[in-house]
């Protein structure tokens, strides 16, 4: 997510679905990965658009406000309507268009849990937002637990649940035949990572779910993170030297007994901060992340 108020999230989850047709949207940039697949950029998290023979399809839809933008650009590479969305985790930013294109047809798909914090207020508890129910459109109709597959314009599509990483209802899609691999929240790259607590992550699912993605992919792999730029498995590797570094900075000194506050003090990723600690998440939240989910 992108450094927003409070105010901002619930304008744009409470927002219309009339919004489709608002000429001042959001932009929306797109990069061709080859395949019939797309990545689409904008305000809130990365877009996946597998387009081709079978209908078009999308990973996660952003907020509501940028519903048209998004339909706008898919009408640009594939034709037709959109017949599937599945949500990589439960997050506005990635769920906001749900009721949108689901009154438009598509069918929604996503983990258990995205459902279960959708169909309920939600409290966000890192930054103090209150999230309320979605509208029943939004719901995904379509549900799952360790996972599933789909098999559409040429790739056997593979979403595979991780648990309590990200959230407790995180999963990953990996598009087998064209090798592109989306994983949600769970990375985001040049930046520091929102880890939901109140919503059931964890540093250690964090870095079970990555080493998973890696697994899952090869050399060739490009790699689709939930915020930030496009890259490759070396990448998606450096990350988890990352969050492994982070975890074991923090670590040591809530072994030792340190309460959070001076854990904080004793700022354990001061190596990163400069570089990666100047978006949404700063250093200090950071560090509680990992500390309280240790």
């Amino acid at each position: 997510m992108k450094a927003v108020q409070s105010t901002l999230w619930l304008a744009l989850v409470l927002a219309s679905p009339a919004l489709w047709a608002d000429e001042d949207q959001p932009e929306i940039q797109t990069q061709d990965l080859g395949q019939g697949i797309y990545v689409l950029f904008g305000e809130g998290g990365n877009v996946a658009l597998s387009a081709g023979s079978d209908g078009n399809f999308l990973v996660d839809d952003k907020w509501a406000p940028q519903s048209g933008a998004i339909k706008a650009a898919v009408q640009l590479v594939g034709e037709g309507a959109i017949r599937f969305v599945i949500n990589t985790h439960w997050h506005g930013d990635h769920t906001g268009g749900n009721e949108n294109f689901s009154n438009a047809g598509a069918v929604i798909v996503a983990h258990d849990n995205v459902r279960k914090r959708m169909s309920s207020d939600q409290f966000i508890e890192a930054l103090k937002w209150e999230v309320p129910a979605s509208a029943p459109a939004a719901l995904p109709v379509v549900t799952f637990g360790d996972g599933l597959k789909l098999h559409l314009n040429g790739n056997t599509v593979q979403v595979i649940h991780v648990a309590h990483a990200h959230t407790d209802g995180d999963a990953l899609v990996l598009f087998t035949e064209a090798n592109i691999l989306h994983m949600g929240d769970l990375y985001f790259n040049g930046m520091y990572p929102f880890i939901d607590l109140s919503s059931g992550g964890s540093i250690g699912g964090m870095i079970a779910g990555v080493e998973k993605g890696l697994a899952l992919a090869d050399e060739h792999t490009k790699v689709i993170p939930g915020h930030g730029p496009v890259t490759d498995r070396a990448g998606l590797q450096a990350y988890r030297d990352l969050l492994v570094s982070w975890r074991d900075a923090v670590k040591v000194h809530k072994d030792a007994g340190a309460s959070l506050e001076k854990t904080i003090a004793a700022k354990p990723t001061a190596a990163t901060d400069e570089a990666l600690g100047q978006g949404f998440i700063k250093p200090d939240k950071l560090v509680e992340f990992i500390y309280r989910s240790l």
